[in-house]
């Protein structure tokens, strides 16, 4: 009873000593039947949770090198994780959802086993479908490892060409990497929220394996200006854990 109690615990990370922040999410969860609680990574070696929920804001305990240190590990990259910006006092911003995060350079052999385990492999032996990748640089390595599963790979460079493509044909899901030279990949995949045929699209982030300290406060500014002025509600929150099934 007990470890079947354990595999249903989410756990909030990126609060560091300030556990305090974490409240309203916990809170938010456990009045809606999950078992949450904030953790630190190093329990990570003894235990793992149903998922992740991880606080990227500028207030957080290094968010960002967290959530690298989670999928550059072989043990962890597997764990389901939620990106969300909390605010100095921990009410939610906003939430980031994405179908799957993945580092650069990417594991070929892995990108395409998820790809597979996710069951979005299996209309490409039927269909002519396209990928869309979004990167500054085309990240060939990515695009060889979706083409062998059968998918046309639609490249573009930039935030804005990545969202005329995706809008102008039906593209059957999409990788970005995390920094693009017009917004980050969060932008992006809110931007795909807005249109009927994007709303839906799996959206995948391809980060680096390791960011300057710079750099992860640049992306946590980014997405600042993302979020709603006011709180999000138990109920706006929680749809965003119910669409992740």
């Amino acid at each position: 009873m007990v470890a079947k109690k354990l595999e249903q615990e989410l756990w909030l990370l990126g609060m560091g000593d300030c556990d305090g922040r974490g409240k309203v999410v916990c809170k938010y969860l456990k009045e809606s039947g999950y078992r949450a609680r904030v953790a630190n990574l190093e329990e990570l070696s003894e235990r793992r949770p149903l998922g992740i929920l991880l606080d990227l804001s500028p207030y957080s305990a290094d968010g960002w090198g967290i959530f690298l240190s989670l999928k550059r590990d072989p043990q962890t990259r597997d764990i389901a994780v939620l990106p969300i910006f909390l605010s100095e006092d921990g009410k939610i911003g906003g939430v980031f959802p994405a179908a799957g995060f993945f580092t650069l350079p990417i594991d070929q052999e892995y990108l395409k086993k998820r790809l597979v385990v996710m069951g979005l492999t299996e209309e490409a032996e039927v269909w002519d479908l396209q990928t869309l990748l979004v990167s500054r640089t085309g990240e060939e390595s990515v695009a060889d490892a979706v083409e062998s599963l059968g998918f046309e790979v639609v490249k573009a460079y930039t935030g804005k060409e990545g969202i005329a493509l995706a809008t102008t044909e039906p593209r059957y899901m999409a990788f970005s990497t995390l920094m693009l030279p017009d917004m980050s990949a969060f932008e992006l995949m809110d931007r795909f929220r807005l249109y009927p045929h994007t709303k839906n699209l799996p959206f995948f982030v391809l980060m680096k394996e390791a960011m300057k300290e710079g750099e992860k406060l640049a992306m946590g500014h980014q997405i600042e200006h993302l979020i709603r002025k006011k709180e999000l509600s138990q109920e706006e929150f929680l749809r965003y854990l119910r669409k992740r099934g």
